[in-house]
């Protein structure tokens, strides 16, 4: 020992019998060692010296067993025991690969061990147990900062004294024996410290000690399993017994066949007379075939690498070594941990798991802590299931964030095994602990589903519809078992993988079993590449070879005629307008792109590019006149080819910059689409059929005879699913599977294994019955096989497969190049299209014939026959076209459809999304919404939602679907990217208004009998269920209203599966849009909402629309006259027509005195169109009218007079189908002298 340490030891004080006498300067002597601590060197050598002087054992636990009251030294002393007893690894960094400091690594950790021992005395936890009882009695504001420092350096020293690794070598422990940790465990229950920790756990105003208290729970049971304490001081159950004695059977048959194996070997003479044989069929070194000497039991040993020495297997390449050995406690140490277990998910478990991830989700913690939350996870939970299952006591864990939380973790430690290898293995571990998580969740959940509880059941079914939906926890497993790499992850991380694997599966198909449409997430990956990186192509630029492409290119551009397709001409843009690239600049890089384009020989884009840009640039004719002819054209391109154009220099590459040769590589734009897709578990299942997949769950198999029952079933019932529901057992032929199954079929425990041995047996015969059939299934046992190989193997080699190089006979080649020569300049736009429907042969596609055409020479490339993209690529705006655009806004902006007048007189014809894109940028509008298409002003009125009453809004309806259908439409139509033609545009326009004009024609009664016909045809199909809450959200919203006087969008939640069902029906979908009732508006919004603006009463009116129309006269009932001849009602038609005149003229009257009065008014009514209508009330379209305008009338006093009950409407046409019963005569003329009174007043 160094001699200033010696010192510095000598004066704390010595030690004589059990009592410590300290010297006077004790406290400063220990103050001195933390100094030394602070400046010790890499070896720790300070460190070192104080653990074999036994500091810790002879100096300073007898202290502050002593001199306790001396609260300085108390503190001290703490301080530098904490700083003695942290951890090596923190020590050193790492476990040290240089064998110097290896070695004082491992002398820092026996002193660490030396120091657990000496700490696992029950008067030391007695007197920590009892300062931190004292110092957590004080309240808060008594405390003081020293305090809580002390607080922390107990727990501290706690946690890095439990951290101590065990050593089994010399301890020589064995199971049910009390090892040092064992007692140390025991010395913390006796000095009542464990109870404090579980208050400093439940304590809401011990929070900021959650981390410290997770780590030490978790190093407390680091030697436990939670089945073990579960199964602790209990009577063993029937399943275990019956597990233990199918384990001593299997040992009793293995034991038993190698003694009769020993029996059959032991010959009857001695072995001096052996013998020799030859071995036929089974060359040695040379060409004779090998002569064996020994005794023929021994045969089947026989092996040419007997004798060799053993082939040295490189590191990276060895088997991942198991964590750790588990070893059971003391009895006593296991039932005080049970009884922890029990009273921590009691009272602590749900608060500290709360408290930890939050600070771990907001990274208030250090590096790693992540871990004590996993294990802390999962052994709880896990202890939970085995001791009576209670889901509250774990509810805080049991969430999609937790899921979430789990899933992000092991992605994480994935990545970083393989971006950090030299900590893969620590890397491989954590990513166990997240794996261990994870399927202890889905246990518990599997658990909540068998909950005698309703709620938990429902609880449960919430969470698995969530983690089945989300495409992330769905194809977790699949991913991680491709992942699997047996030298970095042990083959306990493999046999939770297959296990966890199993049980998602087995939920997977019990939750999609119960349900016929099971829609979950879809995300597709589209990477688009940008070619920026790479680097200028080298072009020939000798005299003869620029000469020979210019005759090359002048050959081409004769041959067109110098006309170019108007695709190409389209397609060219000769700048670009966004750059921050100055035009003069832009202009001298057109004319470089022009000579590219001639020295690769693309006449057709050379001239192209060349008008194009003429007409972008036209002052100084630099690209030519705008009345070249067409020599001067060839003439310029010439010139352009051999000019000696200035190029932009390509940026200086750093060579010893490894980063800017990767940013030469081309650049992966990943950009995510979220779609949904219907569940089918059966595709699900399929994507398991993978060598990928298979080769971990044989890995695995190898060890059958290690592997628990319950491992070798989810082995054999994955096996299953791939060789039998998917008749994929092909997949299962390779000789490494068949050399497995023969050790399993010839092992003497054979019989324990039968589920093994029932499927080896079935995959043998499927395989020699297909040996019989192919002749070259021997040779495919050499191979792993993917899907499309196992195909050909059963079916058959040759088979043809739909959609590989189609044949073309001569007749129909000449066919095609007859077709083709007569319409190459026809001038159409997309000649493969016109081509297809000319052809004899009617099962060609668009492919076929591009490639047939290629084929035969017709075109150079593929490209040229590429399909148009609908619409224009003009993008410039000349000042003549914007200050057109300008005046036709001005002339048009007051208009319902401002766009759609734009865009039929503007001259240059461009999309909606371009002009929209204009109008902004030319601030002649502020919003898009201004360019929507304006509803009619008829319906003014009506669109406010106020005024209206049941007939107008029920009139209203499909009309109004209609309006926010095409204002939707139009929304959509701008923010598309396609750009669509004008002409395309037009006649896609021309069936919407024609389909609008026949349904503004219909009247409000066969609206109405539209409306009734639908609710009786979804009554039909059993959804009086939906129909009826429906109806009832829809009376509650408008008491909701007529209460507050406040309107709001009010979303339609539905809470049960059939009102779900009906959400997903299409029938009952039209039903809502009838109805008004908005779809979610974009992806943020999940549910139908009943729009703000409908008024109250319009709500009940259309919640009465739902109910079956009591008043529809049946057969056979009164009501039934209207179906009588035209003959017999033409009397009552006379009388009543009379009575109608006079109704309909008071009401017009009335009317018009209104609209005067009122703000919002429609243009007058004409006196004559009064008389009109009075003269012509026998004429259908106005008899409509008038059933609409009277019906005003007997709404609001609908139920007033009920004997009334004369019908006016008996003189309808043959197109009305009798379903509105129009009001009585008196009730209609009292309405109409009640308004004319109100209006003179």
């Amino acid at each position: 020992m160094n001699c200033e340490l010696l010192a510095t030891c000598s004066a704390l004080g010595y030690l004589e019998g059990n009592t410590y006498h300290k010297e006077a300067d004790c406290l400063e002597s220990v103050k001195d060692l933390i100094r030394y601590l602070r400046h010790e060197d890499d070896t720790r050598d300070v460190r070192q010296q104080l653990g074999a002087g036994q500091i810790v054992q002879n100096d300073l636990l007898p202290i502050i067993i002593q001199y306790r009251q001396d609260k300085t030294l108390f503190d001290a002393c703490i301080r530098l025991m904490v700083n003695l007893t942290q951890p090596a690894l923190l020590c050193f960094g790492k476990v040290p690969d240089d064998p110097v400091f290896r070695h004082h690594f491992l002398q820092v950790t026996s002193h660490l061990q030396a120091y657990k021992e000496a700490f696992s005395n029950e008067t030391v936890f007695g007197i920590l147990s009892e300062t931190l009882y004292n110092l957590l009695q004080l309240d808060w504001e008594q405390r003081q900062e020293e305090d809580n420092l002390l607080i922390e350096r107990i727990l501290l020293l706690v946690r890095n004294v439990l951290h101590v690794p065990a050593d089994p070598s010399e301890e020589k422990k064995v199971d049910d024996d009390a090892s040092i940790h064992d007692r140390l465990l025991w010395a913390i229950h006796m000095s009542g410290f464990d109870d404090l920790v579980k208050f400093l756990a439940s304590a809401q105003s011990e929070k900021q000690w959650s981390m410290h208290v997770l780590e030490i729970i978790s190093l407390m049971f680091r030697d436990q399993t939670p089945e073990g304490l579960v199964s602790t001081g209990q009577a063993r159950s029937a399943a275990e017994k019956q597990r233990e004695s199918e384990e001593l059977e299997a040992l009793r048959q293995r034991e038993n066949a190698a003694k009769r194996s020993r029996t059959l070997q032991r010959g009857t003479r001695h072995s001096r007379f052996g013998g020799s044989y030859v071995v036929q069929g089974l060359k040695s070194i040379g060409d004779n075939d090998v002569i064996y000497h020994k005794n023929l039991h021994h045969f089947k040993d026989y092996s040419h690498d007997t004798g060799k020495s053993v082939r040295r297997v490189p590191k990276r390449n060895r088997q991942a070594q198991e964590c750790k050995e588990s070893r059971r406690s003391a009895i006593n140490v296991r039932l005080f941990l049970r009884e922890f277990c029990v009273d921590f998910l009691e009272n602590c478990y749900n608060h500290l798991m709360y408290l930890v991830k939050e600070s771990l989700i907001r990274e208030q913690t250090q590096q790693h802590d992540e871990t004590y939350y996993l294990w802390t996870l999962s052994f709880f939970m896990a202890f939970n299931r085995g001791n009576g299952f209670r889901a509250d006591l774990v509810s805080e864990t049991m969430s999609i964030r937790a899921f979430h939380f789990i899933e992000r973790n092991i992605t994480n430690y994935y990545e970083m095994i393989l971006t950090d290898r030299k900590e893969a293995t620590s890397w491989s571990r954590r990513m166990h602990l997240a794996l261990k998580a994870y399927q202890e969740l889905l246990l518990t959940v599997n658990e909540m589903d068998r909950s005698p509880d309703e709620s938990i059941r429902q609880s449960s079914n919430v969470i698995k519809s969530n983690i089945f939906y989300l495409m992330e926890f769905r194809e977790i497993f699949l991913t991680l078992l491709r992942k699997y790499d047996e030298t970095k992850q042990p083959q306990s991380y493999l046999k939770d993988l297959i296990e966890s694997t199993h049980l998602f599966l087995r939920m997977l198909e019990n939750f999609s079993k119960g349900r016929k449409n099971l829609m979950v997430q879809k995300k597709k990956v589209k990477r688009k590449k940008s070619q920026g990186g790479k680097k200028p192509s080298t072009v020939e630029s000798s005299p003869e070879a620029l000469a020979e492409t210019w005759k090359i290119v002048e050959e081409e551009l004769k041959a067109t005629g110098f006309q170019l397709s108007e695709s190409l001409t389209e397609s060219i843009v000769p700048f670009d307008a966004t750059s921050e690239t100055p035009l003069e600049e832009q202009r001298t890089e057109a004319m470089v792109r022009v000579q590219d384009a001639l020295l690769a020989r693309l006449g057709p884009e050379a001239l192209g590019l060349l008008r194009a840009a003429r007409e972008v640039w036209p002052e100084g004719d630099v690209f030519g006149s705008a009345d070249v002819e067409p020599e001067e054209e060839l003439e310029l391109l010439k010139q352009i080819l051999n000019a000696n154009l200035p190029r932009s220099s390509p940026p200086e590459a750093v060579a010893d910059d490894e980063d800017d040769a990767a940013e030469l590589e081309e650049e992966e734009l990943e950009c995510v689409q979220v779609s949904e897709k219907e569940f089918n578990f059966l595709d699900f299942i399929k994507r398991f059929a993978s060598p990928s997949i298979v080769q971990p769950y044989l890995i695995l198999l190898k060890s059958y005879s290690k592997n628990t029952p319950h491992t070798n079933h989810c082995i054999a019932r994955m096996l299953h699913r791939l060789a039998v529901t998917l008749k994929m057992d092909a997949l299962l032929f390779q000789l490494s599977v068949f050399n497995l199954f023969n050790k399993i079929l010839s092992d003497p425990a054979a019989a324990a294994y039968k589920e093994l041995v029932t499927f080896a047996k079935y995959v043998l015969n499927r395989f020699f019955s297909l040996a019989a059939r192919n002749d070259k299934a021997f040779v495919e046992l050499l191979f792993w096989k993917n899907v499309g190989a196992v195909c050909e193997m059963t079916e058959g080699y040759n088979k043809d497969r739909a959609g590989t190089k189609p044949t073309w006979t001569e007749e129909e080649e000449e066919e095609l190049r007859r077709l083709y020569e007569e319409h190459r300049h026809s001038g159409v736009p997309d000649i493969v299209e016109t081509l297809l429907p000319l052809l004899s042969n009617s099962n060609r596609t668009r492919r076929h014939v591009v490639t047939q055409l290629v084929h035969m020479g017709l075109v150079d490339n593929a490209k040229e026959l590429k399909k148009q993209k609908k619409g224009t690529q003009i993008v410039l705006w000349t000042q003549e076209q914007e200050e057109e655009l300008e005046m036709l806004y001005e002339e048009y902006k007051d208009s319902d459809d401002v766009l759609g007048n734009i865009l039929k007189k503007i001259t240059a014809k461009r999309s909606r999304a371009r002009l929209v894109d204009k109008l902004l940028s030319l601030g002649l509008v502020s919003d898009r919404r201004e360019l929507h298409k304006k509803r009619s002003r008829g319906s003014k009125q009506t669109s406010s939602g106020k005024g209206m009453t049941e007939e107008e809004f029920l009139e209203g309806l499909t009309q109004d679907f209609a309006d926010e259908a095409e204002d939707r439409y139009d929304k959509d139509e701008e923010e598309d990217e396609s750009e669509e033609s004008e002409e395309e545009e037009q006649n896609r326009a021309k069936p919407q208004n024609g389909g609008r004009r026949c349904e503004s024609v219909l009247s409000p009664v066969e609206r109405r009998a539209d409306l009734d016909s639908m609710v009786n045809a979804l009554q039909q199909e059993g959804m009086s269920g939906p129909m009826l809450w429906l109806q009832n959200c829809l009376n509650r919203t408008a008491e909701d209203r007529e209460e507050d006087n406040v309107s709001q969008a009010v979303p339609l939640v539905p809470l049960t599966e059939a009102n779900e069902d009906a959400m997903e029906n299409k029938s009952f979908r039209k039903l809502l849009r009838k109805l008004r009732i908005r779809a979610p508006a974009n992806e943020q919004e999940t549910f139908w909402r009943i729009p703000a603006k409908i008024s109250a009463s319009q709500l009940r009116s259309a919640a009465a629309a739902l109910s079956p129309r009591e008043d529809e006269p049946k057969e056979g009932e009164e009501g039934n006259d209207w179906r009588k001849p035209a003959g017999e009602s033409t009397e009552e038609g006379e009388v009543s027509s009379e009575q109608r005149a006079q109704a309909l003229r008071a009401l017009l009257l009335t009317r018009q005195r209104k609209r005067h009065t009122s703000e919002h008014t429609a243009p007058d009514l004409d006196v004559s169109s009064i008389e009109a209508t009075d003269s012509t009330v026998v004429s259908r379209s106005q008899e409509k009218t008038s059933a609409k305008r009277v019906r005003v009338l007997d709404d609001d006093e609908e139920n007033e007079d009920p004997t009334a009950a004369v019908d006016m409407d008996t003189n309808s046409d043959a197109h009305s189908d009798g379903d509105e019963i129009s009001a009585p005569v008196k009730r209609r003329r009292k309405m109409v002298l009640i308004d004319e009174e109100e209006d003179e007043d």
